[in-house]
C-alpha cells in the first residue's frame, strides 16, 4: 500500500516537474530578450514560442519514436505512431516529459543567433533538431541505446541537452556571422570587439530566476525517493550559488566592478554543470563543480568573443556548451556512493573509483559532440544554401520586429507618438493663419537692436528642479525641456560589459534650452553652474549660441516682443 501511494505521489511529481521544465521556456525568452536590443524583442519572443510549438509537432510525428521507440542496434528507436494508433496504452507522462526536454534543447540556439536570423530559417532549424538531431543522440543515453549499456551517466541533460544545444548554437552563430559592427579591424590588423549592451536587465534577471526555479523540476522530476529528491535539490542549489559568487569575485578583481550579466550567466552555468551529476554527487562535489563553472563561463564568453570571433549575444556557448562538457566530465570525477539511490557501477575518480567511469563519460561526450557537430553543420549549410540564414543589412539595422513581424516595437505603448498619425489633439481647433489677430510689430525703440542668445544646458535628470528654480529666480520663465541620452567616458577609467570595454557609455540626461534677450547671458550661466555643481563627473555642460531672430507663431510677433509672453 505504501509503495503504491509512493508511486502515485512520484508520478504526480514527475508531471509537475515536466510543467516546471515547460515554464523554463519563459525564462529563456526573458534572458534572451533582456540581453539583446529592444528592436528585436518581438522576434525573440516569437522564436521561443515556436521552438516549443514546432518542436511539439515534430516530436509527435518523428522525434518520440526515434528517442523512446524499440531499440534498433543501440543507435535509434523504432519510429512509430502509437500516439495515434494505440492511445489507450500510450505512455502519456513519458511523452510530455521528454517533449519539454526536447524543446529546451532547441531553444538554447535562439539566443546565440539573435538579432540577425531569418525567422523562416530558424523555424526550419527548430524542426530538424526536434525531429532528428536531439532524439537520436538522446536515445543513446535515455532510450536504451549503446551509451546506456556502456554505463554512461547523464541524469538530466548536461550532455544530451545543454552541450548539444550549445554546440548547435556555436555552429549556427558561426555560419550566420556577427551582428553589424560587432567586430572591426584595427589599423594593425587586429580585431576589435565591440560591446552591444542588452536593453532590459530586469527582464534578463527575471529569466534567470525563472530558469533556476524550473531547474528543480529539470533535475528533480525523475527522482524515485524523497531522500534522492532532497539531495538533488541541494546539489541543484549549491552549484549555481557557488558559480555566481565565484564569478562575482573574479569579475570584480579583473574588471574592477562585479559584472551583473556575467553573474547571471554564471548562475545558469552552475545549473548546467550540475545537471548530469545532480543525483550522484554530494555537497562538496557540487561546490567544486559550481566554482569551476563560475570561472569557465567568464573564460568562455571571452574566448568566443576574442579568439573565435563568434557573436553570441547571450553567452549560450559559454553557458551551455562549455559547462555541458564540464558537467559531463564531472560525473567521472565526483560520483559518490554516499548519494541516495546511488546505482552506478563505479564511483568517480576523486572518490576512489578509478578512471573507468571518467573514460566512459569521455566516450559518450565525444560521440555526442561528433553527431551533433556533423548534423548541425549539414542542417545550417543546407538552410543557408536554399533559403538563406541571415536577413539583409537594412533589415538588421531596422530591427527584426519591424521587418520580420510587422511590429513597430515590442513595447508599442512607449513609442513616441506624433499627432499627425492620430489626428489633432482633442479639444484643439485650427484656423487659417490669415485669420490671426493683427499685431503691431516693434521695429524701433530701445529693444530694436536686442541681442538674442540660446543657452542649452545638458545635465543629470535629478537636477532639473534645482535648475528650474534657479532660472525662475533670475527671470527666465520659458524653457524647452527634453529627456535625452548622453554619452561620455572618463579618460583612463574604462567600463566593461561582459568583459568587453565599452566604447561609449550612454546615460539618461535632461536637456534644457532657453532663449534670452533681457536677462544677461552671464547671469544665466552663473545661476546654472551654481544649481548644477556637485564636483563630480556628470555635472553637465552649458552651450551658448547666437540667435538671429525669434518669431511667435500665434501672433506673428518677432524679435524681443516674441519672448515676452507665455508661449
Amino acid at each position: 500500500m505504501i509503495e503504491e501511494v509512493s508511486s502515485m505521489v512520484f508520478g504526480v511529481w514527475f508531471l509537475i516537474g515536466a510543467a516546471l521544465v515547460f515554464w523554463m521556456q519563459a525564462g529563456f525568452a526573458m534572458v534572451e530578450t533582456g540581453f539583446t536590443r529592444a528592436k528585436n524583442t518581438g522576434n525573440i519572443i516569437m522564436k521561443n514560442l515556436m521552438d516549443f510549438c514546432i518542436g511539439t509537432v515534430m516530436f509527435c510525428l518523428v522525434g518520440f519514436g526515434l528517442l523512446l521507440g524499440e531499440d534498433l542496434l543501440g543507435i535509434i528507436g523504432k519510429p512509430g505512431f502509437d500516439l495515434f494508433t494505440d492511445y489507450a496504452n500510450f505512455d502519456f507522462s513519458g511523452f510530455v516529459f521528454n517533449l519539454v526536454f526536447c524543446a529546451t534543447t532547441a531553444t538554447i540556439v535562439s539566443g546565440a543567433m539573435a538579432e540577425r536570423t531569418k525567422f523562416l530559417s530558424y523555424c526550419v532549424y527548430s524542426a530538424v533538431i526536434s525531429a532528428v538531431i536531439y532524439p537520436i543522440e538522446a536515445h543513446w543515453t535515455w532510450g536504451g541505446g549503446w551509451l546506456s549499456e556502456m554505463g554512461f551517466h547523464d541524469f538530466a541533460g548536461s550532455n544530451c541537452i545543454h552541450m548539444v544545444g550549445g554546440i548547435a548554437a556555436l555552429i549556427g552563430a558561426a555560419c550566420l556571422g556577427p551582428r553589424i559592427g560587432k567586430y572591426t579591424k584595427n589599423p594593425d590588423g587586429s580585431i576589435k570587439v565591440h560591446a552591444f549592451p542588452g536593453h532590459n536587465l530586469p527582464l534578463g534577471a527575471l529569466g534567470v530566476f525563472i530558469l533556476w526555479l524550473g531547474w528543480y523540476g529539470f533535475n528533480g522530476a525523475a527522482a524515485t525517493s524523497v531522500s534522492q529528491l532532497g539531495s538533488i535539490f541541494l546539489t541543484t542549489t549549491i552549484a549555481p550559488a557557488l558559480a555566481t559568487v565565484t564569478c562575482m569575485i573574479f569579475t570584480w578583481v579583473k574588471y574592477k566592478k562585479p559584472d551583473v550579466t556575467m553573474c547571471l550567466n554564471a548562475s545558469l552555468a552552475g545549473l548546467v554543470a550540475i545537471t548530469a551529476s545532480c543525483d550522484v554527487t554530494d555537497c562538496a562535489g557540487a561546490a567544486v563543480i559550481g566554482v569551476v563553472a563560475g570561472l569557465l563561463v567568464v573564460f568562455g564568453v571571452w574566448f568566443v568573443d576574442n579568439k573565435l570571433h563568434v557573436d553570441d549575444p547571450v553567452g549560450a556557448v559559454a553557458v551551455h556548451m562549455m559547462n555541458g562538457i564540464w558537467g559531463t566530465i564531472a560525473v567521472g570525477l565526483f560520483a559518490t556512493d554516499s548519494a541516495p539511490e546511488f546505482a552506478l557501477a563505479q564511483k568517480g575518480l576523486f572518490y576512489g573509483g578509478g578512471a573507468k567511469l571518467l573514460g566512459i563519460q569521455f566516450v559518450g561526450m565525444f560521440s555526442t559532440i561528433a553527431w551533433t557537430a556533423v548534423m548541425t553543420t549539414i542542417t545550417f549549410l543546407v538552410i543557408k544554401k536554399i533559403i538563406g540564414l541571415r536577413v539583409s543589412a537594412e533589415e538588421e539595422i531596422l530591427g527584426l520586429d519591424k521587418t520580420e513581424h510587422g511590429l513597430s516595437s515590442g513595447y508599442g505603448d512607449f513609442n513616441t507618438i506624433l499627432h499627425s498619425e492620430f489626428g489633432e489633439i482633442e479639444g484643439t481647433v485650427t484656423q487659417e493663419i490669415s485669420q490671426a489677430v493683427p499685431v503691431t510689430k516693434i521695429t524701433t525703440g530701445e529693444h530694436a537692436d536686442a541681442k538674442f542668445t540660446k543657452i542649452v544646458i545638458v545635465t543629470r535628470q535629478n537636477k532639473f528642479n534645482d535648475l528650474k528654480t534657479a532660472m525662475n529666480k533670475i527671470g527666465v520663465t520659458g524653457m524647452t525641456v527634453a529627456n535625452v541620452m548622453g554619452c561620455g567616458m572618463q579618460m583612463g577609467a574604462s567600463e566593461y560589459y561582459r568583459g568587453v570595454p565599452l566604447d561609449i557609455q550612454v546615460l539618461p540626461k535632461i536637456k534644457v534650452e532657453v532663449v534670452v534677450a533681457k536677462v544677461p547671458v552671464r547671469e544665466v550661466i552663473d545661476a546654472a553652474k551654481k544649481a548644477l555643481y556637485t564636483g563630480h563627473i556628470g555635472d553637465g555642460k552649458i552651450f551658448v549660441y547666437p540667435v538671429e531672430n525669434v518669431i511667435k507663431v500665434r501672433t506673428g510677433e518677432e524679435g524681443y516682443d516674441a519672448l515676452q509672453n507665455d508661449d
